[in-house]
């Protein structure tokens, strides 16, 4: 591995359309058939259950801070099923365990990921998994073993359980930054979502856009950013692996 160019210490990652290649619709009708597959043997009709996580996903991604994502969403579904919401979360936590990795059939693989991941934590960097932190952790490691890439590799990986906010909400990345005491104008974040993912501009962050499943549902004009596959990034960061 040669490494040149050291203008960051920092590189973060998304993980869905990033290191780990998905169409997003797919994956989510996918993994939602075979959760409330699971889920209607412990009385939940699917898709009110379905419309419930959202409910719960949207109450996270508004997060004002003061509570982490994981108490937001599990007040939101507690509201509304009640008591029934926290006996079941048992339940949930095994399907997100075990079923759960089914879900990989949804997703593709570039073996590139891994490889970088591990090329950047050898020369040194800070390796972050700056994933939207809506899931819990162990889930987020499986999604992260599915890429290919070993979450031993990241000094740091977000989930709903430490984390205050959601992208595109820039105080996403500053909770990140204060909590690994980073210099923003050293760190890169690299992302598949123009609205998600640049939001870490806000933050004092750069962007890098990895095209091959990009995001853009704002159309926004991403023509300044420097963008491309995982070789571009390669180049982009003087990187050989």
């Amino acid at each position: 591995m040669i490494r040149t160019d050291r203008r960051y210490d920092t590189i973060m990652f998304d993980l869905d359309g990033t290191l780990l290649p998905m169409d997003m619709e797919e994956f989510t009708s996918g993994y939602f058939r075979f959760l409330t597959a699971k889920m209607a043997a412990f009385g939940y009709e699917p898709q009110f259950l379905i419309d419930s996580i959202w409910k719960g996903t949207y109450a996270m991604v508004k997060n004002d801070g003061t509570k982490t994502n994981e108490q937001v969403f599990w007040d939101c579904f507690a509201s509304i099923y009640g008591e029934k919401a926290a006996a079941d979360s048992v339940h949930f936590n095994d399907f997100y365990d075990n079923e759960f990795n089914d879900a990989v059939k949804f997703c593709g693989f570039n073996e590139l990921a891994g490889k970088i991941v591990r090329a950047l934590k050898d020369a040194g960097y800070t390796v972050v998994l700056a994933t939207n932190p809506l899931f819990p952790s162990f889930a987020q490691r499986h999604r992260i073993r599915w890429a290919g890439v070993d979450a031993e590799n990241f000094t740091y990986i977000s989930s709903y359980e430490n984390s205050h906010y959601c992208k595109p909400n820039p105080l996403y990345y500053t909770e990140l930054l204060q909590k690994l005491s980073l210099d923003p104008g050293k760190c890169l974040m690299v992302g598949n979502d123009a609205e998600e993912d640049c939001a870490a501009e806000d933050a004092g962050i750069d962007v890098f856009l990895l095209t091959d499943c990009l995001i853009n549902r704002k159309d926004k004009d991403i023509s300044g950013y420097p963008r491309g596959g995982f070789e571009d990034l390669m180049k982009y960061l003087k990187l050989t692996v």
